[in-house]
């Protein structure tokens, strides 16, 4: 495991009688970034849950950055040890500038005293200019976030998980409800975002995920179904059948 950011091995859990996973294994080499597809109920936002620690498997073993046992840690233990989640939808604080909404995301000392006299450094100014060129928000900076499009305020949010300095970004469908043009400019961004970080893109645009051009796990009843070049997967007849037929 040592070459490994994320290995997940014979993983299982069951909700009410229902397996969401079902003997899953899944390995992330190091600054790898992943494709996951799938039909809904597949097991992929229960992946993610099990990942950050809002859902604990019955078996199997998941362990983050070559020796973490992440079945050992919870939301916040795991958030600290370097693994960013973005859900669909996007959360930024509106009435905030995009520049203060990356500076309230900087990893640090987040309780109360410290932020109240957090003052910032030359430092943490570079890394908010390096952020906002990755995110493609740089001449909006002084801006509201409330005044971004949908895809900007996709764009931003990845620019505060990377702010927190993540070494694993797990990115759940980024382009839902995004223009053409957004769509293509979020691909180029994520493999920006892939050369430093290790990334996995849980999404159903098969457009999008072709412009991504990496390797593809689908899953289908909480297990591996097809993995490999998008080609590859999306020729497999038994994911043509559950869902890129339908």
């Amino acid at each position: 495991m040592s070459g490994t950011i994320l290995y997940l091995d014979g993983v299982s859990v069951a909700f009410d009688g229902f397996r969401a996973i079902n003997d899953l294994s899944l390995v992330l080499d190091r600054g790898e970034m992943r494709a996951i597809i799938g039909p809904n109920g597949a097991g992929k936002t229960t992946m993610m849950d099990i990942v950050t620690g809002k859902t604990r498997p019955d078996s199997g073993e998941v362990f983050f950055d070559g020796q973490i046992d992440l079945t050992r840690h919870d939301e916040a233990e795991i958030a600290m040890m370097g693994i960013g989640r973005k859900f669909q939808k996007p959360t930024v604080f509106e009435n905030h500038t995009v520049e203060d909404n990356l500076l309230l995301s900087l990893k640090g000392q987040r309780s109360i005293f410290p932020a109240l006299f957090y003052r910032s450094s030359a430092a943490d100014r570079r890394r908010i200019d390096d952020i906002l060129g990755v995110i493609r928000l740089g001449a909006r900076r002084n801006e509201p976030a409330a005044g971004l499009s949908h895809g900007q305020k996709q764009w931003l949010e990845i620019g505060m998980l990377l702010a927190q300095d993540p070494k694993l970004l797990l990115v759940d469908e980024p382009v839902a409800g995004m223009t053409d043009a957004e769509t293509f400019e979020t691909a180029r961004l994520l493999k920006d975002i892939a050369e430093t970080h290790s990334v996995i893109v849980v999404e159903h645009d098969m457009h999008f995920v072709r412009e991504l051009g990496v390797k593809v796990t689908c899953l289908h009843e909480g297990s591996v179904l097809s993995e490999g070049t998008l080609d590859f997967v999306s020729s497999d007849e038994r994911v043509v059948e559950v869902y890129l037929g339908r």
